[in-house]
């Protein structure tokens, strides 16, 4: 006998009908608490969206400096309020662009940027006192965040009121997306030297954005994204203690990145979870005294991997629904995906739509006039309750086996997502999960599309203007300071001091990044 049967992404059971049975024993006041406050499961704020809307962060990035910087000034004149970074892989990787490994792939999944001229370039014309930039980098975070300073300070702004992300999230890059370069542990000591220069130096930047979006992009459940997470995050707060930092000093600094996917109501389930288990984690495990060192604050984006090459213009709906479910989890910042990335990076079309997609929703849709709408519906609540079940089942293994850092050397993380993407391709296969346009409701004959067009001279161009650079330094002043930075990594001494003193003297990454993997070595998984 045939069942109806539902569950969703993570494999929770959904009920036909919920109701108070559902959430017998069920505390409001512990589970739920008041917006702004411990547990934070409503919000971080009292107010919400009805004090100030989610920031609206189109990410973008792609060919060299002149390009990117045009089009963060379209997307600021359109209405948005934040700037995001993509880098291409070189950078991501610490090559330079001329580096043999750069071949093919200079300014194609975002913005090369190999020294400060690139940088000056980038953030020309930029009221760097105003506006917020997120860099999605992560082995070379500490390169770009020194090179962000270091023009900020030429334009005369106060590294103090320097406000942005630096994504910074090494662990998950082992786990789900692979741009590392050095070991595990000496890149965490990079991380833990970041926290206490920028503590210092950069105390409105967010220190790092503890990354679940590309372990879901790998193909993680809902539940595993957290969980994989806030174990990240727990080891990167554990780290930081031990090298000497006090919890509190830091902690208000830490920010989240999530994905967004299809299933509404647990994509919602998930951020409100995530909340209040951050909150329990810092109180309980770090004996955090600040409740900001208690909040979980997130950027969201939109689910890269839900976007199909099939009907592209159908991505918009998904990216909607996607959009609609972070604001009702309650995001800080929010970037709605180009309906054509599936095909390539957005058109300057698609970026629009997606801009004006988080327009309306804040506009128009109503929900931003009360904070977290869907508090008190049973099945809301009995989703959040689940999920966060589940996830504490994982992050009790993890520890189980020593933490993240173990957890991941082990392979244990990677193996989990594996088994969950292949799951997840079987079901879209047998047709058990509907995909709109590629396993049903198909066309015969697909409309042909815009793909944005990449210059096959970029490579040659950045080249050039890095062969400029190196003729016009002081190329003894470069390596006197190189040299200070291989001491400081042989030492235990505060890695970013020399770092911009050379790039200050127009080092490029790739240089910094050499000298690093010298001193550090390079990571070759085992499996």
């Amino acid at each position: 006998m045939a069942t109806d049967e539902r569950r969703t992404d993570s494999g929770i059971e959904i009920q036909p009908v919920y109701g108070p049975s559902d959430l017998e024993g069920w505390d409001p006041g512990a589970q739920l608490g008041e917006p702004g406050k411990v547990p934070f499961t409503r919000g971080i704020y009292p107010n919400m969206y009805r004090g100030r809307p989610w920031t609206i962060r189109q990410y973008s990035g792609f060919g060299n400096a002149e390009s990117t910087n045009e089009r963060w000034r379209l997307l600021l004149a359109g209405g948005g309020t934040g700037l995001s970074c993509a880098f291409d892989l070189p950078t991501q990787m610490g090559y330079d662009s001329d580096h043999p490994r750069a071949e093919g792939e200079v300014g194609k999944v975002g913005v090369a940027i190999d020294s400060i001229d690139d940088m000056r370039i980038l953030l020309g014309g930029l009221p760097l006192d105003k506006v917020t930039t997120s860099m999605t980098i992560n082995s070379t975070a500490s390169t770009l965040l020194l090179l962000y300073q270091l023009v900020a300070e030429e334009q005369g702004v106060d590294p103090k009121k320097l406000g942005g992300t630096i994504q910074n999230d090494i662990l998950k890059e082992y786990v789900a997306r692979g741009t590392y370069i050095y070991p595990p542990r000496p890149s965490m000591r990079i991380i833990t030297d970041i926290f206490a220069y920028c503590a210092k130096h950069l105390p409105s930047w967010n220190t790092i954005s503890i990354s679940g979006y590309h372990i879901r992009e790998a193909g993680s459940t809902a539940v595993q994204e957290i969980a994989f997470t806030l174990a990240n995050g727990i080891a990167y707060v554990q780290a930081a203690v031990d090298a000497g930092l006090s919890v509190d000093e830091f902690a208000p600094r830490l920010s989240f990145f999530w994905n967004a996917h299809n299933n509404l109501f647990e994509e919602v389930a998930k951020f409100r979870a995530a909340r209040r288990m951050w909150a329990r984690i810092m109180t309980e495990r770090f004996d955090a005294k600040s409740d900001k060192s208690k909040l979980l604050r997130f950027h969201t984006q939109t689910g890269g991997s839900t976007l199909t090459a099939q009907q592209p213009e159908n991505n918009i709906a998904r990216v909607t629904l996607q959009s609609l479910a972070a604001v009702l989890g309650g995001t800080q910042s929010l970037h709605a995906n180009g309906f054509d990335e599936a095909l390539g990076l957005p058109t300057t079309k698609a970026a629009r739509i997606a801009l004006r997609t988080q327009q309306i929703i804040a506009s128009e849709s109503g929900v931003v006039d009360t904070v977290d709408p869907l508090a008190g519906s049973y099945f809301v609540e009995s989703l959040t309750d689940a999920v966060e079940i589940e996830a504490y089942g994982y992050l009790k293994r993890i520890e189980e086996m020593g933490g993240a850092v173990a957890a991941i050397e082990a392979g244990y993380m990677q193996d989990e997502i594996e088994q969950a993407a292949y799951s997840y391709a079987k079901q879209v296969d047998s047709k058990e999960k509907i995909i709109v346009g590629v396993n049903s409701y198909v066309d015969d004959q697909p409309e042909p599309s815009e793909v944005f067009p990449i210059d096959p001279a970029l490579q040659a161009t950045q080249a050039a203007r890095l062969a400029r650079t190196r003729a016009e330094r002081d190329q003894a002043a470069v390596d006197a300071a190189l040299g200070d930075l291989a001491t400081a990594a042989r030492g235990s001494a505060n890695l970013l001091y020399p770092m911009k003193e050379a790039l200050a003297r127009r080092a490029t990454l790739g240089e910094v990044s050499d000298v690093l993997r010298a001193e550090f070595g390079v990571f070759q998984p085992e499996r």
